[in-house]
């Protein structure tokens, strides 16, 4: 073979074929678009992965189990639930039927005894009182002119007392004088009546406009506002739904106490004068102090209750009436001696121990992560609760929320 042809065939093996040298490139970019995308997805997946296991954080406050030799004070021997109730309130309204002209009040208003609520239109007891008023004046008037013809009629008698002894008059002109005097002083008593009987309707027809300005009966706030000027108020409810019956409700805050509803299998432990605490629903880490009033002697059949009413010893702005509450009624702690041993378990407060899936648990803090502790539940210390199953000093979260878990994330307030 010539040697120029053995050169061809060798330049010929060294040719890429062009089919072969585009498909090359295509395929090593398919391969590296596809670990790309695997990389990619398994970033995600790790993402979304930590981000579930990771899980919401639940803002907490924290408290420290204590022995129960650091609570002081009385000990809770039962609890019970009620309200906040007024022994004086009022709707107030108007003692006659009327429009009103004024309403001077609004909710959340500190009124006083006598002060002016609402007034009426006034156009008709005005001209009645001032119809009752003419007529005093004229009776009065009737009244002086008898009682001058009767000190006439007196004088005249008298002369003529004088003159029938020197037969000067006659014994019938002596009557006649006489009936005069007597006609008069009738006519004068009777004219006297008559002016009591014009001064009493004078009197009606000013507590008629009277009844026009309506005043708050006694110190209190307004605590709901019933009535507009211009609308009809009545004390007497019409039925057809567009007379007011009330132009608004006054409450004294003073009175306010509270009423709780005791299971009648308990009621005994209930005394007067009984030590209490109350917690407002609205305000849960604020203890009020109270006391027993009454226990009012009658149970309701449906409910196999007794109702018991609390006095408050601390008055606060903040309670209100109709506010939910929680009462602790308290007895003395009995005086240890050296032989009585101080009971099992530690002190924490009573809203750390729930419920989760029949189990009583308190949520112990471990740095930023809460972990669902199984306890024992025992006695009530006022807002603290005796628990087993705790080391002392163990931090738990104070008041857990419903859907707190095992292991969830959190961030301890600040006290």
């Amino acid at each position: 073979m010539p040697p120029d042809t053995d050169k061809r065939l060798l330049l010929d093996q060294l040719r890429i074929d062009p089919a072969h040298r585009d498909d090359h490139p295509r395929s090593s970019r398919a391969w590296w678009i596809g670990v790309v995308v695997v990389i990619a997805l398994v970033l995600v997946g790790g993402v979304i992965g930590w981000w579930v296991m990771r899980g919401p954080r639940f803002e907490v406050d924290a408290a420290t189990a204590t022995p129960p030799a650091a609570a002081a004070g009385p000990t809770a021997i039962l609890q019970a639930t009620g309200y906040v109730t007024a022994r004086r309130q009022a709707t107030v309204s108007a003692q006659i039927t009327g429009a009103l002209t004024q309403v001077l009040i609004e909710e959340g208003e500190h009124v006083t005894a006598g002060q002016v609520l609402a007034r009426l239109d006034d156009t008709a007891q005005k001209a009645a009182l001032a119809q009752s008023e003419a007529q005093v004046q004229a009776a009065q008037a009737i009244l002086v002119q008898d009682q001058a013809q009767l000190e006439q009629a007196r004088r005249d008698l008298k002369r003529n007392q004088d003159l029938i002894g020197e037969h000067l008059v006659s014994q019938q002109a002596l009557e006649t004088a006489e009936t005069q005097v007597r006609t008069y002083a009738a006519q004068v008593a009777s004219q006297e009546r008559q002016v009591e009987l014009a001064e009493a309707s004078r009197r009606g027809a000013q507590v008629q406009l009277d009844y026009t300005t309506v005043r708050a009966p006694f110190t209190g706030v307004i605590t709901a506002k019933a009535a507009q000027a211009g609308e009809i108020v009545s004390p007497i409810s019409a039925g057809g739904g567009f007379t007011r019956t009330g132009v608004g409700t006054i409450v004294d805050m003073d009175s306010l106490e509270i009423e709780v509803d005791v299971n009648e299998s308990y009621i005994n432990r209930v005394r007067a004068d009984q030590p209490a605490q109350a917690v407002l629903d609205a305000y849960p880490d604020w203890t009020i102090p109270a006391h027993v009033i009454a226990i009012v002697p009658t149970a309701d059949r449906s409910k196999a209750t007794v109702k018991v009413r609390i006095g408050i010893d601390q008055k606060d702005p903040r309670i209100l009436p109709d506010m939910g509450v929680r009462v602790s009624f308290l007895e003395e702690a009995a005086k240890q001696d050296g032989s009585a041993s101080p009971p099992r378990g530690l002190l924490v407060p009573s809203g750390a121990v729930v419920e989760r899936n029949g189990r009583s648990m308190v949520f112990t803090i471990e740095g930023d992560h809460a972990h669902a502790t199984p306890v024992t539940p025992g006695q009530t210390y006022g807002d603290l609760r005796l628990v087993e199953g705790l080391a002392n000093g163990a931090r738990v979260v104070r008041a857990p929320p419903a859907d707190m878990t095992d292991g969830a994330r959190i961030a301890v307030n600040q006290q």
